[in-house]
């Protein structure tokens, strides 16, 4: 088979969340840090005193670019799921691209995640979402350690930038956020969503017609290829430029990805996101994405109400037990009431 290797991902990390933190509002009282368990407020609460508070908005990955297109399964991924994703049939997607954090004023350039949240609109009403970021795993290993992580990258006050050696700390107290913190330290932040591979970061089970599960984990390769920006490129782009670009680009023609999935033999890591999976995996092509068109987050555009929360799934896929990703729907709900309610 054709190998996918790993892109050049992003800086997702300590640096990362600092950088993305810096120059942003911040509130008086901390999350207590370094506890063993959070609940979702807990999280929420945390990002508001990091990123401060933005009525009507996200509380993460709030600066974001909407867009819509069409997905088509394969025949290859029929084999492991029932889904009606993978029926062959145009698909409608509505997508949203964005930045992590929360931070709605983060310069572009800035090493922090890109994110491609999907809607699929699959026959008779029935929904599957997909969100990804570019890393193939994640910063930490449960839900407390990324809240802590949150919590250290709050900026001073004094400075407007993240305490050092608050950072220092959570670096050495979380060996689970060193896999990570390594990769990041390797690349450099994508020069445009369109040339960015997302992944799945989490395993998942695919079902298949006789009910056999299949883990997989997947990512969204773009025919455009995948560009890194130089430390020259980032020094001199402008605060703002990948919503402009990707709207350009879609006006040109459908900007296309790959969606590949890798297959999981027994012992590779189901439950923990911050491990990732030999590359020498059984993978293939279980589908082509194209975006067609984009246009700035605003009220009123198709993306902009959406929760995309990742347990929102159709027969045919389901979950595994992964902390982080069993937590984020019940963070999002509290994101996404918070903002319904204007708060």
């Amino acid at each position: 088979m054709k190998s996918f290797p790993i892109d050049r991902a992003a800086k997702f990390s300590v640096l990362a969340l600092a950088l993305a933190a810096s120059s942003v509002p911040t509130l008086a009282s901390d999350a207590p840090a370094n506890s063993t368990e959070v609940n979702a407020p807990q999280m929420i609460d945390a990002f508001e005193g990091t990123f401060g508070v933005h009525p009507g908005q996200r509380r993460n990955h709030i600066k974001g670019t909407c867009a819509a297109g069409e997905f088509v399964g394969t025949a290859d991924a029929i084999a492991f799921s029932r889904s009606a994703l993978f029926s062959g049939k145009t698909v409608p997607v509505i997508a949203r691209f964005s930045l992590g954090g929360g931070n709605p004023d983060v310069p572009d350039a800035a090493p922090a995640p890109r994110g491609m949240a999907l809607e699929f609109h699959l026959p008779g009403g029935a929904l599957q979402h997909i969100t990804m970021i570019n890393t193939p795993i994640f910063a930490t290993a449960s839900p407390a350690s990324f809240r802590d992580l949150i919590v250290a990258a709050k900026p001073d006050p004094k400075t407007g930038q993240p305490d050092p050696e608050k950072l220092k700390a959570y670096a050495a107290t979380h060996p689970d956020a060193r896999a990570l913190t390594e990769l990041s330290s390797r690349h450099t932040p994508t020069a445009n969503y369109f040339q960015t591979t997302y992944f799945s970061v989490h395993t998942f089970k695919f079902i298949d017609a006789k009910g056999a599960e299949h883990s997989v984990r997947w990512r969204f390769v773009p025919r455009d290829g995948t560009k890194e920006l130089t430390a020259a490129e980032m020094k001199a782009a402008p605060h703002d430029f990948l919503e402009k670009n990707l709207i350009e680009r879609t006006r040109k023609a459908g900007a296309v990805w790959d969606m590949i999935v890798y297959v999981g033999e027994p012992g590779d890591p189901q439950d923990n996101p911050t491990l990732a999976w030999p590359e020498t995996r059984k993978h293939f092509t279980a589908g082509t994405l194209t975006i067609t068109q984009a246009t700035p987050q605003q009220k009123g555009v198709a993306c902009e109400p959406i929760n995309f929360n990742p347990l929102v799934m159709a027969d045919g896929i389901a979950p595994t037990n992964d902390p982080i990703l069993l937590f984020r729907s019940p963070a999002y709900a509290v994101s996404f009431a918070k903002r319904l309610s204007g708060q």
